[in-house]
């Protein structure tokens, strides 16, 4: 009897495109334009507190960057995976469901829509609040420490939702939107609860102030690798959907 042929994607490697989805020049623009949207609502709502204090407390600042992804999530989260953070990017590919070829684009673009928005802030409030840029309040040490946690508390959550079909669902968008809250009321005193190297570079780079600048690099990258572990230890096993979700299915 002759042997039926395998399916197609039972040959290809875990993260490498299949052909469905979205452009990679698309992708790298809806990378670009998360993170600029990310930068302008976590930096502008510190400019806003700033300009007008008692205004904007605690609960604004945690729950602006963490709305905005969440809605993010639902509007691009097929078209590239809806990264927005080059820690995130970085999980991926470490679980072995991004492919490495991809990381460097969505870096670099996640980086340049950061600075295009640390720019606009820059251009409509100036300096106040440092142009948006996080603030360590801490030690650079504790910064660092906190900053890797946060950010392993952040990953875990989205590779553990993307181990379970749903990180481009309502599902994942709420538990990854909420996690981002819940670590900014915590965090956001103290370090500003970044957790995303491109957000906290767009505004420095505007602004050529690099002070503890390694902080917010070093610790999400810190913290992802230890995501990647904990999600090993929970999901050994990497589910046929996890590529789609790291990559968006381009429907």
């Amino acid at each position: 009897m002759r042997e039926q042929p395998r399916p197609e994607s039972s040959a290809r490697p875990v993260g490498e495109d299949t052909g469905r989805e979205a452009p990679i020049g698309r992708r790298a623009v809806v990378e670009a334009l998360g993170a600029g949207m990310l930068t302008i609502v976590a930096g502008g709502v510190e400019m806003a507190a700033a300009l007008r204090p008692g205004q904007v407390d605690l609960v604004a600042k945690a729950f602006a960057p963490g709305l905005l992804i969440m809605v993010m999530i639902y509007a691009f989260g097929d078209v590239s995976g809806a990264h927005f953070n080059p820690a995130v990017t970085l999980a991926f590919a470490l679980r072995g469901v991004f492919a490495w070829r991809l990381v460097p684009l969505y870096w670099l673009a996640q980086i340049v829509g950061a600075i295009a928005g640390g720019g606009l802030l820059r251009a409509l409030f100036g300096t106040i609040a440092h142009g948006g840029a996080n603030q360590l309040h801490v030690s650079a040490g504790r910064g660092l420490v906190l900053e890797a946690t946060l950010t392993a508390i952040l990953v875990t959550v989205i590779l553990n939702t993307a181990s379970r079909h749903r990180v481009v669902g309502s599902d994942a968008a709420l538990a990854v939107g909420f996690t981002i809250v819940l670590c900014g009321l915590f965090g956001e005193p103290l370090s500003g609860a970044s957790m995303n190297p491109a957000r906290s570079l767009g505004p420095v780079v505007v602004a050529s102030s690099w002070t503890d600048a390694w902080v917010y690099v070093l610790g999400p990258a810190i913290g992802a690798v230890v995501a990647v572990a904990a999600s090993f230890l929970t999901h050994p096993h990497r589910d046929p959907e996890e590529p789609k979700a790291a990559r968006g299915d381009g429907q």
